[in-house]
């Protein structure tokens, strides 16, 4: 499957949280937008900083954090992806989200190959459906 992940996905796997994505191992190509690195690495080290990760657990996470990061394309954030992130969608969707579903659409219409969003993230999965995207996760 040729899937682009969001944050969510990505975090469940890491930290080995309860309803992991079932159909991760079945992704063949993944895409993300450079946002996943950052929002990774913050919500780890918010975790640490609360207390929930200690020093040898946030490293092992972040490891796993560049691991899964290196098996997919990175897509930059650029000005034509911020810009179609602030155009209206279909449906409600905040900033971050809005920019993940911009990447999505940018590599689709690119690369002209057809991509399931996977996310956890209720609204991220409707607003992309309503851009005819087939999502995972929810």
């Amino acid at each position: 499957m040729r899937a682009y992940i969001d944050t969510s996905v990505l975090l469940r796997i890491v930290l080995g949280e309860p309803n992991r994505l079932r159909e991760w191992h079945t992704i063949t190509y993944g895409v993300s937008s450079a946002l996943i690195e950052v929002e990774c690495l913050r919500t780890l080290d918010r975790l640490r900083v609360r207390g929930a990760l200690d020093e040898d657990r946030l490293a092992k996470r972040r490891e796993r954090v560049f691991y899964a990061l290196e098996t997919l394309e990175i897509i930059e954030v650029s000005k034509p992806i911020l810009s179609r992130a602030s155009s209206p969608f279909p449906t409600s969707l905040g900033t971050l989200d809005a920019i993940h579903l911009a990447t999505a659409i940018a590599y689709r219409d690119i690369r002209g190959l057809e991509v399931a969003v996977l996310t956890h993230d209720k609204e991220l999965a409707m607003a992309a459906r309503s851009v005819g995207f087939d999502t995972l996760g929810v």
